[in-house]
């Protein structure tokens, strides 16, 4: 299978202004991102490198809930305004068609690869190519597959000279890990680990991580069957022992 990394997390958010102003108060960058204007979804961003954060929200109802294909936008539009959940990582690979190929080998039902495009908040139109996963694994929803254009090495240079990407006031933080509470850890962390093809550790009493490049899925015992927590480690004695809440997510400094 081709190599996959953690591109960024979706998190379903009421209010694109409030984690914006929850992550500023904290000196975080977090910035209005666009919309999504096929989806009736627009967003809030806030980029850790290449890896990033991404608050969605609902800004067309009608055209949200006519979205075929998609189960990011269906999904914002079942739990939405009741539940500002994470919902999911999405994963990052320069060979969509080979991961497509593998996952429908393992039973799985995927969306087509679509191309995604919005306009960001300068009016530049910004694209890709996507996959979603129908389903969910014990309750546990999958992540979504994403393509960009270009190497990581070029975006990261381009996003940095457009500004999108850039150094934080309260100094260096890096994402580490995302936390799922499942009711069966080393069941979801094999059954993901198999079909992405990312190795397993057990790190801990009811604890089983999957390492993502220098980065880690790390599945919790509980009984929500959510994706519930985002980790960072920083140099900066401001951010250190900080947690910021957003909805029903956590995002902790350490």
């Amino acid at each position: 299978m081709a190599v996959l990394k953690w591109d960024h997390l979706v998190h379903y958010v009421n209010d694109l202004d409030q984690p914006v102003q929850s992550f500023g108060e904290q000196g975080l960058v977090a910035f209005r991102g666009g919309s999504h204007k096929d989806w009736g979804t627009y967003n809030a961003l806030s980029y850790f490198g290449l890896t990033y954060l991404e608050f969605l929200g609902i800004e067309n109802l009608e055209l949200a809930q006519a979205t075929e294909h998609n189960v990011v936008v269906r999904d914002a539009v079942t739990v939405l305004p009741e539940h500002e959940v994470l919902s999911r990582v999405v994963l990052r690979t320069d060979d969509i068609e080979g991961v497509e190929t593998s996952l429908k080998a393992a039973g799985l039902s995927l969306s087509p690869i679509i191309d995604g495009r919005r306009l960001d908040n300068k009016g530049r139109l910004i694209e890709w190519r996507m996959m979603t996963i129908d389903g969910d694994f014990q309750g546990l929803v999958y992540p979504f597959i994403i393509q960009w254009n270009g190497t990581d090495e070029e975006r990261l240079e381009r996003l940095t000279a457009s500004g999108i990407i850039q150094a934080h006031p309260a100094g260096n933080a890096e994402i580490v890990s995302a936390v799922f509470r499942v009711l069966d850890p080393a069941a979801a962390a094999k059954h993901w680990g198999e079909l992405f093809g990312l190795p397993v550790t057990e790190s801990g009493v009811n604890l089983f991580s999957l390492a993502i490049g220098d980065q880690s899925f790390d599945f919790v015992q509980g009984d929500e069957n959510q994706f519930k927590q985002v980790l960072f480690t920083t140099d900066s004695p401001a951010l250190k022992g900080k947690t910021i809440r957003v909805g029903e997510g956590e995002y902790v400094f350490a």
